[in-house]
Order: C-alpha cells, then structure tokens, then sequence
C-alpha cells in the first residue's frame, strides 16, 4: 500500500504497525515525534496503530542541545 511520509509517496506491506514502519527506517530507540493525519501517535500505542493506504505520516527526530 501507499503512505505519504514526511510529504512523499512511500509504499510499504499492507497493515504495517507503526512500529514495524519505524523499525524499517532503522529509527528504532531514537527520540521521535510522530504524526499520522495530522495527529499525534503516542510512543506506547506505535505497536498497536495500523497505517492505511494514503495515511499521512510525519516523523519528526527530536534533537538534544544545551
């Protein structure tokens, strides 16, 4: 199926968890932000969210400084 993420035509496998999508961008353990049409997914529910076909998905890496 096909997702816009972080504004381009992306395909993945079907039902893809939110999880699963960031584990296959190697994003896994980082600090992120995400969103999926426009609302926030919180970290303990990434497991259990399901993408749909043409979901919009923002991932945004949260930077450290001082």
């Amino acid at each position: 199926m096909q997702i816009i993420l972080n504004g381009a035509a992306t395909e993945v496998a079907d039902a893809l968890t939110m999880a699963e999508l960031i584990e296959q961008l190697k994003l896994g353990g980082r600090r992120l932000a995400v969103e999926v049409n426009a609302e926030l997914v919180p970290r303990s529910r990434f497991s259990e969210h399901r993408l749909a076909p043409q979901d919009q998905v923002e991932i945004i890496h949260a930077v450290g400084g001082g």
